[in-house]
């Protein structure tokens, strides 16, 4: 079992920037590669971005390739979404799941843990 906790949501202008951070805890967070997904009011949750086990390969969502960038440590337990000039589409609460393998996927039916999620509001 994994637990995910997401946080560094809020409230920022169009333009901005914000990092959001994911933390678990329980099995070995090495062995899971690890995504990032949302969800916009009235609307289905979608893929944002991806990244396998050792941080080496990475895969993003058309609508947020080159403003946001994945990461994380391992020996943090950590998987990180720096989110760089946001637009009020970016709007929605933001999930980091787990995937018990080592590559990534943008399939949300194949992660097997999610966190709550995390409010990000971009509004001037």
């Amino acid at each position: 079992q994994v637990q995910l906790v997401e946080s560094g949501g809020g409230l920022v202008q169009p333009g901005g920037s914000l990092r959001l951070s994911c933390e678990a805890s329980g099995r070995t967070f090495s062995r899971y590669a690890m995504g990032w997904f949302r969800q916009a009011p009235g609307k289905e949750r979608e893929f944002v971005a991806a990244i396998n086990w050792s941080g080496g390969g990475t895969y993003y969502a058309d609508s947020v390739r080159g403003r946001f960038t994945i990461s994380r440590d391992n020996a943090k337990n950590t998987v990180y979404l720096r989110m760089n000039s946001l637009k009020p589409e970016d709007t929605a609460v933001y999930y980091c799941a787990a995937l018990e393998r080592s590559w990534w996927s943008s399939t949300e039916g194949e992660y097997d843990y999610w966190g709550q999620g995390t409010q990000v509001t971009v509004s001037s």
